[in-house]
């Protein structure tokens, strides 16, 4: 029993590290969706501008291709900082779509 309480423990400890890797990554690209999903609705709803939109589109194709230089130089992984940097930049990037969308201009 104790045998298999400790190759457990260790298991868990092996594998935890590559779950919050994982969740992270997950939690990155549903923001991604997230956010295109609302500049989409903005474009129906007539909320947004077209140059609004591309502004936005723009500013979210930019944050893409950072994420994808970050992963290149760590073998396809992002490190700490660079979920912090991505985080950060995605959470400007919501305040530019509620900022767009909610001002007087309409299509």
């Amino acid at each position: 029993m104790k045998k298999f309480a400790s190759l457990a423990l260790t298991t868990l400890v092996a594998v935890a590290p590559t779950l919050v890797l994982a969740q992270s990554s997950q939690e990155i690209r549903n923001r991604k969706i997230n956010q295109q999903d609302r500049i989409a609705q903005g474009v129906r709803s007539g909320e947004l501008t077209p140059r609004e939109t591309s502004h936005l589109e723009h500013q979210e194709a930019a944050i893409n291709h950072e994420e994808r230089a970050m992963r290149a130089q760590n073998n396809g992984h992002l490190t700490a900082a660079d979920r912090r940097v991505i985080n950060k930049q995605q959470n400007a990037e919501s305040k530019r779509i509620y900022r767009d969308k909610h001002n007087a201009r309409v299509r």
